[in-house]
């Protein structure tokens, strides 16, 4: 059910985005050419040739909508943020539609008309995404269309649970009380929701109140009530749905689905969306040609200045571990001399160390040891952004020694990532980098992506941990 009302009110504004974009650009158009702001030229292009470009619209703004995740429930953040959002999906809608344009059409469109429709759009946008919010939470506070709930269980899970759906306004579902195992909680205030009774008392409860739908949420080591509490609700017309104490072994990307009437949850998986994941090949591919292409006379210096200052190899390749546990091999400009490890074995970078050569100083201190890595990405064993990849040696020690270490490799390692751009370099704690890789996995989208681009430009070369 609360999937389906989740369901129902994106296509709401699914439905309501797409009139709004027809009304901005038709309204560009008109703004553009019949009115005297700016002043029209002589000649009026028709209004069929605009429309005609309508369909790329719509198809470039539901693909960019859905990869900003515009359509998500706005449990607690603000207005603003939401703004922010709406500015950024329509901007690159806007660009994708100037781009498409040159292409698909033999036409000169009025960039101006493509600038109000910008304006246009994200007022509109966001003044019905206001607007909807407002009468969903006017219609609710009137008590028109709302469901009254139990929560069985007043432990943690149930308190979330309570919280989760109190954020919910647009659900419209009410929590009238908590049941408790310990009779000593009965009359205290959780969050707000009074503790009714215990569980022995649930049959007088849902004779008392008006309850529409029952939540169970036990801890697991209340399994032994559930059968009774179960048998005592097959006998109540109310809704029973049952909250699985799994959220303390949840780790990224846990979900809960139907396989051919089959429930099953998932504690942590790899991110799926595969339009994002393409649009992120797209970001790497793209980027790495451009890198690859305009730095090679970059690429020549530091080649030319490890020839003429130590005897080895230009390059030096050594086994990382990647997505989904491969070994590859990662490409460096080499920083140390040839027999470096021979005594030391596998070891990590230090902030002295008498085994890197005067150039590869240099290199290590401003990471352009790292951009030969740019060919790694464009063959497809690494990524612009993700996780930094380790020696096989160091993630047989760390698979065992810290937690959910092994979850990073859940996307492609990447030249930059969250860990990198906030510092974590270096001989710094492995946990507090594992921490920051997995929260990036769990955030991720092609927005985060380019802001740790554009941190790594600022900040991400040049660190006091790079050595």
């Amino acid at each position: 059910m609360l999937k389906r009302h989740s369901r129902f009110f994106k296509s709401v504004n699914f439905a309501i985005d797409i009139g709004l974009l027809f009304a901005a650009w038709l309204g560009a158009y008109m703004v553009r050419f019949y009115t005297s702001l700016p002043p029209a030229p002589k000649e009026v292009p028709p209004l069929s040739l605009y429309m005609r470009l309508l369909p790329i619209i719509l198809i470039a703004w539901a693909i960019v909508f859905h990869l900003f995740n515009l359509y998500r429930p706005r449990r607690i953040s603000s207005g603003v943020a939401e703004f922010v959002d709406i500015i950024k999906a329509c901007g690159t809608t806007t660009i994708l539609t100037i781009a498409l344009s040159f292409f698909l059409q033999r036409v000169e469109y009025s960039r101006l008309v493509c600038g109000i429709f910008f304006g246009l759009s994200v007022g509109l946008i966001f003044l019905s995404r206001l607007l909807f919010r407002k009468g969903l939470r006017m219609l609710r506070s009137r008590g028109y269309n709302m469901r009254y709930a139990l929560i069985i269980g007043a432990g943690t899970l149930g308190r979330d649970l309570a919280e989760k759906l109190h954020a919910h306004h647009e659900i419209g579902t009410e929590v009238i009380g908590f049941l408790t195992r310990r009779g000593n909680k009965i009359g205290q205030t959780l969050q707000g929701i009074r503790v009714l009774g215990t569980y022995n008392q649930l049959p007088e409860i849902l004779a008392k109140h008006s309850i529409d739908q029952v939540f169970l949420a036990l801890p697991r080591d209340a399994d032994a009530y559930t059968e009774e509490i179960l048998a005592c609700l097959r006998t109540q017309m109310v809704d029973v749905r049952i909250v699985p104490d799994l959220i303390q072994f949840a780790t990224i990307r846990g979900h809960a689905e139907f396989f051919d009437g089959l429930p099953i949850v998932t504690l942590q998986a790899a991110p799926s969306d595969i339009g994002g994941m393409i649009l992120k090949r797209a970001i790497d591919i793209v980027f790495s040609i451009i890198v690859l292409l305009t730095l090679s006379p970059v690429f020549i210096s530091i080649a030319l200045l490890i020839r003429l200052t130590s005897v080895g190899p230009i390059l030096y390749r050594q086994k990382r571990v990647g997505y989904d546990g491969r070994v590859f091999t990662i490409l460096k400009f080499r920083s140390m001399s040839v027999d470096a490890e021979d005594q030391t074995g596998p070891v990590f970078a230090k902030a002295v160390d008498g085994r890197r050569t005067r150039v590869g100083t240099f290199l290590r201190k401003t990471s352009l040891d790292e951009i030969p890595q740019f060919w790694n990405i464009l063959r497809g064993e690494m990524s612009v952004v993700g996780p930094r990849p380790e020696r096989p040696e160091f993630v047989e020690k760390f698979r065992t020694m810290v937690p959910l270490y092994m979850l990073r490799h859940k996307v492609k390692a990447g030249l930059t990532g969250w860990s990198q751009v906030n510092g974590l370099r270096g001989d710094t704690p492995i946990a507090d980098r594992v921490r920051c890789d997995l929260e990036y996995i769990e955030n991720w989208s092609p927005m985060l992506d380019l802001k740790i681009i554009w941190m790594t430009l600022w900040r991400g070369f040049i660190n006091k941990n790079a050595y």
